[in-house]
């Protein structure tokens, strides 16, 4: 019987996802990626010196208004904090809540090539 659910359900997908619109579909992949993961790092500037870094993200998130569709003007997301700044979790380096403004910092994201 399972072999003939799971043709079926990925075939309505299929046909679900290509009646949809390119940022519906845009949106889904993001959903998907968060879902999955990507290991992702981020890391803060000031000026061109490293000042923070941020390892294990697992997802940074675009701040929605509580009333409206507006953005915030910032990023947040939960990381490992690399004090050391040496791409690895030492002993006493915690997971932590972040937020990053998109006013006053430098930053780039990118999924950990390690």
């Amino acid at each position: 019987m399972n072999r003939v659910i799971i043709p079926v359900v990925l075939l309505t997908g299929g046909l679900l996802l290509g009646g949809c619109t390119q940022e519906t579909q845009n949106k889904f992949g993001r959903a998907i990626q968060n879902w999955t993961g990507t290991n992702g790092v981020l890391e803060v500037y000031a000026g061109e010196k490293l000042v923070r870094r941020f390892i294990d993200i697992d997802k940074l998130t675009t701040a929605k208004a509580t009333q409206g569709n507006a953005d915030r003007p910032y990023r947040f997301g939960y990381g490992i904090f690399d004090e050391n700044l040496n791409m690895r979790k030492d002993p006493g380096e915690k997971k932590v809540y972040f937020e990053i403004s998109d006013y006053s910092t430098s930053y780039v994201f990118f999924e950990n090539p390690y």
